[in-house]
């Protein structure tokens, strides 16, 4: 069988750069192939610059060999094939042992070449395929949100500060001439937040393989910018209008999903002349169709059984209601269903002047806090988590909660769980105690101080207790991974 193009520049550009044993990982976009290198001095630039089909080469922090859209898409994918992973997946040294791929260029070599790629890809799926699927999720999830965490960081502490003066605000404790101050932090905070979408849509797409561009642009869809208020797009399952945000970052993250399978499948059958016109045209259409009538109506279907579920709960009242809604903010919060509780907080505040959901639900993020000082302390030689936990918890104490959860628990997995369990024992607590409420609706954690009702702070301080205490113990005996616990030094 003849050798294509793309697999003759795919074995040409190993040759140049040191082989698949230099290599860290492999991406494209529309006209490059992007290459993370081990060591640069291994690359042979003018070499590789004299290749039959590279139009050039840029060498930044990483190198990008330009060949042209359509074919660098195609040329990436042999490379990461031959590789033994997915485009966009990290090269291990098990994959990165078999150098002499990238570097035998001889002709009489290329059965043994294609023999060995294919071993290696055997060899790393059977690896890959010892995993769980599940930690194979969480991992991935991990590489999407890891690159926010310094901006969910700074964000989330000007935030926090500006809900603690809000709070005071709202609380009558300092005046209005406070607004002009709370309003621009709030802007600054709603710098990331307002368009978490498009920044996850964006790594995604890296993750899986698809355009960043691309994936920007769907996470931008479920934000319904475009759409008249007056004329909203129509919620297919039950013929309600569609929301700002319906399907939440999970929701964002299975529609890239699909945007990276549609895009590799669209470029497989396009002409490279027509590739970047046509591949994304088409891309976008069919996924964006996807993720407004069939993504976000779904997420639609979950919140309205939601509603009856935890109209259900508080119906019952009592510890048990507690912890259920404690246990499972959290969850609610990632599939951004949470909003479709502000209709019932304004109702609780309009007929009896507090919402005593509030500080239920708010023990979700103690519970997030006590299992990141149990992380702490049972991986105080991993430098690398360490140095996340401290970073997220400062804003998860004032009650912003996404740093500690995409950072930290969410991708450990059994933390996620055992944090959720501390929300549930605070959540517990505080409707044990009772008649505890927020006068308007505010953020969590010690912010949410100022807005306690009737003078039941002090109260309020116990759930934060139970939560945070919650959460550490769950955590610490049954929520850390052993693997997380070894000795690991700062990159």
């Amino acid at each position: 069988m003849a050798e294509s193009k793309e697999q003759r520049l795919a074995k040409d550009i190993y040759a140049q750069i040191g082989g698949i044993a230099n290599v860290s990982s492999l991406t494209n976009c529309m006209t490059r192939v992007r290459i993370t290198l081990r060591d640069d001095s291994q690359v042979d630039k003018e070499q590789l610059e004299a290749i039959d089909g590279v139009m050039g080469v840029v060498e930044e922090n990483e190198l990008q060999v330009v060949v042209g859209p359509g074919i660098a898409g195609k040329v990436a994918g042999i490379m990461a094939e031959q590789a033994g992973v997915e485009l966009g997946e990290e090269i291990s040294d098990d994959n990165a042992a078999a150098n002499d791929i990238g570097g035998e260029t001889d002709e009489s070599d290329r059965e043994k070449v294609e023999s060995k790629a294919k071993e290696m890809k055997a060899e790393s799926k059977a690896k890959r395929d010892k995993d769980s699927r599940f930690k194979r999720l969480l991992k991935t999830i991990a590489n999407i949100f890891i690159p926010l965490i310094p901006a969910f960081v700074g964000a989330g502490i000007v935030g926090g500060i500006a809900s603690v003066l809000a709070n005071l605000q709202e609380a009558g404790d300092i005046s209005d001439s406070w607004q002009g101050i709370i309003t621009t932090l709030t802007v600054i905070q709603s710098g990331l937040y307002a368009y978490l979408p498009i920044f996850v849509g964006i790594n995604a797409a890296r993750q899986f393989g698809a355009t960043p561009g691309l994936g920007g642009v769907i996470g931008a869809v479920t934000m319904l910018s475009g759409m008249d208020p007056e004329e909203p797009l129509i919620n297919i399952f039950n013929g309600d209008a569609l929301a700002s945000g319906q399907g939440g970052i999970i929701g964002v993250i299975f529609a890239v999903w699909i945007l990276s399978m549609v895009e590799k499948r669209v470029r497989k059958i396009i002409p490279n002349s027509l590739d970047i016109i046509v591949t994304p045209t088409i891309t976008l259409l069919l996924v964006g169709l996807f993720t407004i009538f069939i993504v976000m109506p779904a997420a639609g279907l979950v919140s309205s059984s939601l509603v009856g579920a935890i109209t259900w709960v508080l119906d019952i009242g009592g510890a048990f209601a507690g912890f259920v809604l404690g246990l499972f903010f959290l969850p609610m919060v990632m599939f951004g269903l949470h909003q479709i509780l502000t209709p019932i907080h304004i109702e609780m505040i309009n007929s009896s002047g507090f919402t005593p959901l509030l500080p239920i639900l708010a023990m979700a993020g103690a519970g997030q806090v006590g299992a990141a000082f149990a992380i702490w302390v049972k991986c105080h030689k991993n430098k690398r988590i360490t140095r996340l936990v401290k970073g997220a918890l400062p804003v998860g104490i004032l009650g912003i909660g996404e740093p500690l959860i995409y950072g930290v628990t969410l991708p450990l997995g059994r933390p996620f769980i055992t944090a959720c369990i501390g929300g549930g024992i605070g959540g517990a607590v505080v409707a044990s105690i009772g008649t505890i409420g927020a006068t308007a609706i505010g953020p969590s954690g010690l912010s949410l101080i100022p807005l306690i009702a009737n003078g039941k702070w002090l109260s309020y301080i116990i759930g934060l207790c139970a939560g945070y205490l919650g959460g550490f113990v769950a955590t610490y005996f049954f929520g850390v991974p052993k693997d997380i616990q070894e000795e690991v030094t700062e990159d």
